[in-house]
């Protein structure tokens, strides 16, 4: 659970959200610390084969569908996601991953 800006946002709410469209194959979202808002949610999205989508295409999917505490402030597009052996997600992998790119 993230709390963002003192609302408690279920990252498996968002990523539900995030993969409703056919070119999201899989979503993983979580949240990284924010001076303002306490925690923002940051999402890492697997397009299906063969489709193409970019992070602008992503949040204005959000906008107007989702409350706007609940949109990604950054999406990150990837080939795919770090996996555990019995196929969850590493989240703490994401954390650090989208921790190194945004600095």
């Amino acid at each position: 659970m993230h709390k963002t800006g003192g609302e408690n946002v279920p990252p498996w709410e968002v990523e539900a959200f995030l993969m409703s469209p056919p070119a999201i194959d899989v979503a993983a979202v979580v949240g990284l610390p924010d001076a303002r808002l306490s925690e923002v949610p940051v999402a890492f999205v697997q397009l299906a084969p063969g489709r193409a989508l970019t992070e602008h295409e992503v949040t204005e999917h959000c906008r107007a569908r989702v409350a706007s505490f609940k949109i990604p402030r950054h999406v990150f597009v990837v080939d795919e996601l770090p996996m555990t052996a019995s196929g969850k997600v590493q989240k703490a992998c994401l954390r650090d991953a989208a921790r190194e790119r945004l600095g």
